[in-house]
């Protein structure tokens, strides 16, 4: 699903109808103004938050210059883009660095929008940054809360720091003294939730942060709750004074309203956000690539950096190589699959692309994980020559490859034709320099 897909389809169906008109009245621009904001309401932005964003936008697009100019359509479009960055940022905001080690991350939010499993996905951020992150286990209330950030916690590779259902303020100021001990830059705290605001949470948060020297309070709150997220970022900020969101579920069926508003409201940045249930699906937060995708402009910034990370600089200069000398074999095709699947799959994909998010429909079980498990058992179940020469499968190597794999002849015959056609298609890219995409 493309990321705020209704609120993107209404916002470009709006400015559609407003670049066929050529030159624009001011009541055109005022009628376009209104239909946005309606958009923006049932995209569930705070009302408020939508009023002063049409307000600024409307004293901006009906000024003489925009008038004027040439193509007025596209003013107005730069200038509600312009005004989305301003809303959500108007930049990236990175993590802050403790100036004594270790640096303290105190994680907060409701029960249900993910928190503990986002203290393992900032720990494989953390990783990447060269950074070694603890993680501290202080919700002793939830059933399996511990074990569930152990579990989380040994598949990021993140060390695990508990003391049973003792006082969490204590398990804290612990952790915090056994990171400095044991050479851990960063702690991780992960704190208890509830089903709703109380006066008890707000208490032990509080002593958590008088105790312990916190760095960073970060606030995870699902997306999908609209609104209702953005009530809970206030209440917490007005209690704790965060210092950053964390927005989950953002690949889900989510309509902005949070995305959107968040920020005006609490004063506070988006840091992160969770784009899929994996570890590696978490993203920091670019108020200006947002608002790309938000218009249909696409995110390329973020597409470019997904490939550096799937594939590096050594593999994309040998597929070039072989690209060139027609020497691209299925072990180099299973290669690109997995890199895709590292990259989120096509579809994500296809929503970064400029005009394309939502537009495009894939259908259900193209580049999915199970068919590209499919095509890794049966290129796995190949020798190294017919890997190499796949011109030689004959019949009888095929029910060989179909036995080893688990698949049929039909699976092994429409694998080759596809890669037969990938080859094709390679050989038109030959001239190209640079960095490709692995697909």
């Amino acid at each position: 699903m493309a990321l705020f897909s209704s609120l993107s389809e209404r916002l470009n169906h709006i400015f559609s109808k407003l670049t066929k008109r050529g030159r624009l009245t001011e009541l055109e621009i005022r009628q376009a103004m209104r239909e946005v904001r309606i958009a923006l309401l049932e995209a569930d932005v705070n009302l408020k938050v939508a009023k002063n964003f049409i307000a600024e936008v409307s004293e901006k697009a009906v000024g003489q210059q925009v008038l004027a100019s040439l193509n007025p359509a596209q003013q107005v479009i730069k200038i509600v883009n312009e005004e989305l960055i301003a809303l959500m940022g108007p930049g990236n905001v990175k993590l802050e660095v403790s100036s004594r080690l270790p640096t303290v991350i105190m994680m907060c939010g409701l029960q249900g929008a993910g928190k503990t499993t986002m203290c393992a996905k900032l720990a494989v951020q953390l990783k990447k940054q060269g950074k070694k992150p603890l993680l501290a286990a202080c919700d002793i209330y939830r059933p399996a809360a511990i074990d569930q950030l152990k579990v989380v916690g040994a598949k990021a590779g993140a060390e695990m720091f508990e003391k049973g259902t003792q006082d969490p303020v204590k398990t804290a100021k612990q952790a915090v003294e056994y990171a400095r001990k044991m050479g851990f830059d960063t702690v991780v705290i992960d704190t208890a939730g509830r089903l709703h605001i109380d006066e008890k949470l707000m208490q032990e948060l509080e002593n958590i942060t008088k105790e312990v020297d916190v760095t960073e309070i970060l606030l995870t709150v699902d997306s999908m709750t609209g609104q209702d997220a953005v009530n809970v970022a206030e209440a917490f900020n007005n209690r704790l004074s965060i210092t950053g969101v964390i927005l989950t579920k953002l690949d889900g069926d989510t309509r902005g309203g949070a995305c959107l508003s968040i920020k005006a409201v609490t004063g506070k940045p988006i840091k992160f956000i969770g784009v899929g249930e994996k570890l590696t699906d978490l993203e920091p937060f670019y108020p200006d690539r947002m608002a790309s995708r938000i218009l249909g402009m696409g995110d390329v910034l973020t597409l470019i950096e997904k490939a550096q990370e799937a594939v590096t600089e050594q593999q994309a200069k040998e597929l070039e190589r072989k690209m060139r000398e027609n020497s691209f074999t299925l072990t180099d095709y299973l290669m690109q699959f997995e890199a895709l699947k590292k990259m989120g799959g096509a579809g994500a994909l296809m929503n970064m692309l400029p005009g394309m998010g939502g537009k495009l429909k894939l259908r259900e079980g193209d580049f999915d994980e199970k068919k590209i498990e499919r095509i890794r058992a049966i290129i796995l179940s190949m020798t190294r020559k017919e890997r190499d020469n796949p011109q030689i499968i004959n019949s009888s190597r095929k029910r060989r490859i179909a036995l080893g794999s688990g698949t049929t002849i039909q699976d092994i015959n429409q694998l080759l034709k596809q890669f037969e056609q990938t080859k094709q298609f390679m050989k038109q890219m030959k001239g190209g320099k640079g960095k490709r995409l692995p697909f």
